[in-house]
């Protein structure tokens, strides 16, 4: 049996896992557009470390922009989030229009956006107990991308519609196995090209506006987490943004996890899910 073999076996086996957990129902649910997948699930802190003023987490999903996954198969990881202590925002968006396709856009940006701004009011009435001075983004996979692209708005180009005037007032960003630089992710053809369905036919001219490692420096604070056997996106990817970044002049956090592929980084059974918690944790005290 090969090493690369090997290595799709684990993390078939992750992912089995992971969608086996029956879905952790939220606190609440709230709206922050009129189409069904324009919410938010809101899960409150509890566990030993809640207490009022307590980190916001905003989480959001991977499933390469595609219609068949949605925040379901991360509520696990949100609820598991809630029992550290952490209140919890968990996002959903609009993705494909159903089969394989990848995204939408502008859609999908649009989403983001439209659920970042809102967050702050929303998270006021569905967890008080948060102290949104202490928001941390968080997403894994494509989900990964969209929450590194939440915190690179003020560096849009001119003209974007999602661009802010001033950095968004998040404590940092945790990257999961992130979809985070879009030429490392064609030259592997990760996911099968999702990232290229993503931006539709003008694909070149919105990587600017859409690509990570295209949108640097942005001064927040950044750790990617990666696990090394991850065969769905490869470790090449994250290493292509942090290095990127850190050409910019930034000095991004890189967490390796040994002998993990794509989904125990958001599996509660996993030492690896608990590691993520732990760098949360740093960026948001």
């Amino acid at each position: 049996m090969s090493a690369a073999r090997s290595a799709a076996e684990r993390e078939a086996e992750e992912e089995t896992a992971l969608l086996g957990y029956p879905e952790a129902a939220p606190d609440t649910t709230v709206a922050y557009g009129p189409d069904p997948d324009q919410v938010v699930d809101f899960y409150a802190p509890r566990g030993p470390g809640a207490a009022p003023g307590t980190p916001l987490v905003v989480v959001v999903h991977g499933g390469a922009w595609r219609a068949a996954y949605d925040r379901r198969h991360i509520s696990p990881f949100a609820a598991f989030l809630a029992g550290r202590g952490f209140a919890v925002a968990s996002v959903e968006y609009r993705r494909g229009n159903g089969g394989q396709v990848a995204g939408r856009w502008p859609d999908t940006f649009d989403d983001i956006a439209a659920a970042c701004d809102a967050l702050p009011q929303l998270a006021a009435e569905a967890v008080p107990e948060a102290d949104p001075g202490r928001t941390v983004l968080t997403g894994h996979s494509a989900g990964g991308h969209l929450a590194l692209w939440a915190a690179a708005r003020h560096v849009l180009p001119a003209g974007s519609p999602w661009r802010l005037a001033d950095a968004p007032a998040v404590r940092g960003v945790v990257a999961l196995a992130p979809l985070a630089d879009f030429a490392a992710a064609a030259k592997l053809d990760v996911c099968g090209g999702a990232f290229a369905q993503l931006l539709g036919e003008e694909y070149r001219e919105r990587l600017a506006h859409a690509d990570p490692a295209a949108l640097l420096p942005t001064g927040i604070a950044t750790t990617l987490v990666q696990g090394s056997d991850d065969t769905e996106v490869p470790l090449a990817v994250a290493e292509a943004y942090a290095d990127a970044a850190t050409a910019a002049g930034e000095a991004p956090g890189f967490t390796l996890v040994d002998g993990v592929g794509h989904f125990a980084l958001i599996d509660p059974a996993a030492p690896a899910c608990a590691l993520v918690a732990e760098e949360i944790a740093r960026l948001a005290w």
